[in-house]
Parts: structure tokens; C-alpha cells; sequence
């Protein structure tokens, strides 16, 4: 996975790769972009777990609209936001957003469907592991993962001074 940062046309609010590595670490959703099957766009807010290399996993129901866009067109991108503060007085908003570009797999072998669940399970309710891995073993064949392998992000972000100007 590269990061590439060339085609962001303000450079001045570039954010640093360790900082959108940590927003992907530690984001607890982000937004899955699709082609629709009628060839719109489709994007929808979900879960995910990175796996600290170049893919996240999701998890979803066994069926439905996400899973037939993919089969249809696995190229997707995946918007990670990080901290927004919206700024009234200066007519602007600070934020932070990664966004990666790749393909998405649906058809994975069970042995990875269930590390996938196991890593959701660390990550989304780390305080009840015992718990969720036996939850997960009981529903595994009602529920079915998603592995994005990313070829490349971008991060972008804006930062006000924080002194107060609610004057012009």
C-alpha cells in the first residue's frame, strides 16, 4: 500500500503518513464506496479492522445489495474521518481524512473469515474476547467478510490557529 499525496490540490493540508496510519488504526468506521449495481454510487458506513498491513476486513449479512455491487465491481475506496470540529465564527471546519483506493474480496476461505471475526472482536469489544469468540464461532455461518486489499491512500487534514477570533 503507497502512500500518494500528488493529486491532493491544497499541499498545504497535507497530513503526514503516521498520522492517517493511526487514524486507520484506530477509527472504529469508516465509508465503503461502491459502484451500485444500476452503475451509480453506492457508499455506506461500516466497522472494519486493519490487519496492519495492506487490507481491513468487514463484516456484514451473508447477502444483500453491498455484496451484489462487489460481486458486480470489486473496486472501491474506503473514507476514513478523523476529528471534525466545525467553527461557526470562522466560517470553516477542521478535519482529518484518509482515503484508500483497492478491491474488495468476498470469497474468503473459512480460515480467514474467522481470523477476520476474531480481529473485529479485538479491536470492537477487546473487554469481552472470551465472550465474542464463542459468539463468533456460533454465528459464523451467518455472517460473511469482506477483505479490501489497498493499493494506495491519501490523507488531507486542516488545522485553524486556536486562538479565538470571533471578530473579522
Amino acid at each position: 500500500m503507497k502512500y500518494v499525496n500528488d493529486a491532493i490540490r491544497r499541499q498545504d493540508r497535507l497530513m503526514d503518513e503516521e498520522r492517517a496510519l493511526e487514524l486507520l488504526r484506530h477509527s472504529e468506521f469508516g465509508v465503503l464506496s461502491m459502484q451500485d449495481i444500476d452503475g451509480g454510487g453506492y457508499g455506506v458506513p461500516l466497522n472494519y479492522v486493519w490487519d496492519g498491513g495492506n487490507s481491513i476486513y468487514i463484516h456484514c449479512a451473508p447477502e444483500g445489495h453491498k455484496l451484489q455491487a462487489l460481486e458486480r465491481n470489486p473496486k472501491v475506496s474506503f473514507c476514513i474521518i478523523g476529528n471534525v470540529h466545525l467553527l461557526p465564527s470562522k466560517f470553516t471546519t477542521e478535519y482529518e481524512s484518509v482515503i484508500l483506493k483497492g478491491i474488495a474480496h468476498i470469497h474468503l476461505s473459512e480460515e480467514e473469515r474467522m481470523g477476520a471475526l476474531h480481529m473485529l472482536v479485538d479491536k470492537l469489544s477487546s473487554q469481552f474476547k472470551a465472550i465474542g469468540y464463542k459468539y463468533s464461532e456460533k454465528s459464523f455461518y451467518r455472517v460473511a467478510l469482506i477483505r479490501v486489499d489497498f493499493t494506495e491512500y491519501s490523507g488531507k487534514c486542516k488545522h485553524v490557529a486556536t486562538h479565538d477570533q470571533t471578530s473579522i
